[in-house]
């Protein structure tokens, strides 16, 4: 199953100051799943999962601020901020409480959404992701050759870290996919989100979360290793962790795995 959805149709809608484009798919009044890419992607990193789910839930995903379709604005841009406008989207399509998984940066900005508005959510997923920076100063030196080469020049490191050796090598047109969206990225909407992520801290925000919590971590992933998706569930009351075959881009390299680990962990909620 590929799962590209290219044709549906793009919408956008004004959110805080710019253009916020997004996609929905699925019954219509089925339970409302909100699916939030990482930097350098967009909503198409999703298709294979959004394809899975949209059998049985209204599957919302959108373009985060500077990133795919959506606007931006100038640099920097700051977590609170992203998790402001994925509340403020969903008060713009009048939805009340809604799942929602973040994946890297998605994951990121859905601590803010949990902690700061919670009641919006009934359930948080948060995959290869983390609370706490490790490598600020990495982050930094990706801003400096994105001021001075553009973000094409991050394409070749980035794949090497989102994908296995043995994903890369069986999917190749899937990397090169990924590789066309990074490069699509704005260098506006590429510095002012990694400078959130470079100043990423909020592992003292994790014990505000009063949420059922799942946390995906790839055994492979080198970007957020699977130590800091422990320390989320650590911090996280009741948090569960599943841990799949995959680099950092768990959703993209296993996505069959990623929404039966997600649906069981949705079922358990209901039960």
């Amino acid at each position: 199953m590929s799962g590209h959805d290219d044709d549906l149709p793009l919408l956008r809608a004004q959110v805080r100051g710019i253009d916020m484009a997004w996609r929905r798919e699925g019954p219509a009044r089925a339970p409302v799943v909100v699916l939030a890419h990482g930097i350098l992607t967009d909503h198409r990193c999703w298709d294979a999962v959004a394809a899975r789910l949209a059998a049985s839930f209204s599957v919302l995903r959108y373009d985060l601020r500077g990133h795919g379709g959506s606007g931006s604005s100038p640099p920097p841009y700051t977590l609170e901020q992203l998790g402001d406008d994925a509340a403020a989207l969903l008060d713009a399509l009048k939805l009340d409480r809604v799942h929602f998984i973040g994946s890297s940066l998605g994951g990121m900005l859905a601590q803010q959404l949990a902690a700061r508005h919670g009641q919006r959510l009934l359930s948080l997923t948060l995959a290869n992701t983390a609370a706490v920076q490790l490598a600020p100063a990495a982050w930094e030196a990706r801003i400096e050759t994105v001021r001075g080469a553009g973000v094409k020049a991050l394409s070749e490191g980035t794949m090497q870290r989102w994908f296995t050796p043995r994903f890369r090598e069986k999917a190749p047109a899937e990397v090169e996919r990924m590789r066309s969206i990074l490069c699509q990225t704005s260098a506006d909407g590429y510095i002012g989100c990694a400078q959130a992520v470079r100043d990423l801290s909020q592992l003292d925000l994790l014990a505000k979360i009063a949420l059922p919590t799942l946390v995906i971590a790839g055994s492979h992933d080198e970007a957020t290793p699977p130590a800091q998706s422990v320390q989320l569930c650590s911090a996280i009351a009741g948090a569960r962790l599943v841990t799949l075959d995959a680099a950092h881009q768990s959703a993209l390299e296993q996505p069959a795995a990623f929404c039966e680990a997600w649906r069981s962990f949705v079922a358990g909620i209901a039960a």
